[in-house]
């Protein structure tokens, strides 16, 4: 397989840990719930009453 061959994926959506900051990407096993998701990891997650 080329390199050209595989130019057909676009890009995958980035959003901002709102606990760090951090661009994170959309993954596969937030598909359903991706409109939700603030947090780029659970320690984020444990951690957003301090940015809060």
């Amino acid at each position: 397989m080329h390199q050209k061959d595989r130019s057909h994926k676009r890009p995958l959506e980035e959003k901002r840990c709102l606990a760090c900051g951090r661009a994170f990407s959309w993954r596969k096993k937030w598909e359903r719930v991706w409109d939700t998701v603030k947090f780029c990891s659970r320690r984020c997650k444990a951690n957003k009453s301090k940015t809060e």
